[in-house]
């Protein structure tokens, strides 16, 4: 039996333009069109029964869930979504959750009520079983999130490499007491990272003791509060990984405020390269996340869902990179220490 893909390669176009073909021509040339119409007739294509339901109760309209709108994370991937739905004549219904796990429930109503035709969730609290029960009834997408056992299409990185590598980096600087502020642990994304600073630690025969690490919230307050609490011991880290920039700016700030200067006396590795992380003096070390392009692909994968595609894989892992600024004192080394 045809696929869309099958229609797309005949007709020289992408499955995104055969998709709008067939749900909003009047979004597509005359003569493309006309190349898509001649590929369905030629290859005899008829679109699935689960497409063609969809079809017949579409809104074009799609929900994005959001845990914390005022975080730029989330911001930029919910701009890669909407421009991959405005080209694909779908609209985007945002809700901001609050990070509160009723609100999330309360949301799939929009699926229920067929308000909306499908849902990318941005890092969800709802448990794994109700996440799975929820995808065998509506076409659902996660982004920047990760299931023990895969089975619902997420987009993101890899979490525990990319903080292994955000600690490595200091442990070459030639610090030894790398300190950590985490999210919060009802997160697997969080989980994720802190299993990374602690590999980092180990391979290179340190031991990430308690009383360096500290579960934060995501949030500039958690690194602040958090970085005040770890000055204040007896013995002090020389550098900090910090799980999100927010908390790592919040950490600069609060070692600022105690006469620790940032990068002399302090280095500071951040996570998610924020536009403001280059823009904060000193300007931001830290993990940078392809954002715009996660929030591209999750709507790629729900269009195909939406569309009754099989997906061949769960897991989509994006690449991730190290982006060397001033904060953790790498300009002031002449060069980093063997591994």
């Amino acid at each position: 039996m045809p696929k869309m893909s099958d229609v797309a390669k005949l007709a020289g176009v992408s499955t995104a333009t055969v998709s709008r073909v067939l749900r909003n021509p009047d979004t597509v040339t005359p003569s493309t069109k006309e190349k898509v119409l001649e590929a369905i007739n030629q290859l005899n294509y008829q679109p699935n029964m689960l497409a063609r339901h969809f079809r017949r109760t579409e809104t074009n309209t799609i929900l994005v869930l959001v845990p914390n709108i005022s975080n730029t994370v989330f911001s930029e991937i919910v701009g890669g979504i909407e421009e991959e739905a405005a080209q694909n004549g779908y609209r985007v219904l945002l809700r901001n959750t609050n990070n509160q796990l009723e609100n999330e429930y309360a949301s799939i109503e929009h699926l229920k009520q067929r308000q909306v035709d499908g849902m990318i969730m941005l890092s969800p609290k709802l448990d794994e079983e109700t996440l799975i029960e929820i995808s065998h009834q509506y076409p659902i997408v996660l982004a920047t999130a990760h299931l023990e056992t895969p089975t619902i299409p997420f987009v993101s990185i890899d979490n525990v490499r990319s903080s292994e590598k955000a600690t490595e980096h200091l442990i070459r600087l030639g610090h030894r007491r790398v300190a950590h502020i985490s999210g919060p642990m009802y997160s697997l994304i969080s989980r994720n990272r802190y299993e990374g600073y602690q590999n980092a630690m180990k391979n290179h025969g340190l031991n990430p003791e308690d009383k360096f690490v500290r579960e934060g919230e995501f949030t500039y307050e958690s690194g602040y509060e958090h970085m005040l609490d770890l000055l204040s011991q007896k013995e002090v880290p020389t550098a900090i990984y910090a799980a999100s920039d927010d908390m790592a700016i919040g950490a600069i700030n609060a070692a600022n405020e105690l006469g620790v200067k940032v990068p002399e006396d302090l280095a500071v590795v951040g996570f998610d390269n924020i536009k403001f992380a280059s823009m904060f003096n000193p300007s931001l070390t830290t993990i940078a996340q392809p954002l715009h392009g996660m929030g591209q692909r999750s709507m790629e994968l729900l269009l195909k869902k939406l569309n009754g595609e099989a997906i061949s894989q769960t897991e989509h892992v994006l690449p991730d990179k190290l982006i060397i600024r001033d904060s953790c004192g790498a300009k002031h080394k002449e060069k980093l220490l063997p591994m």
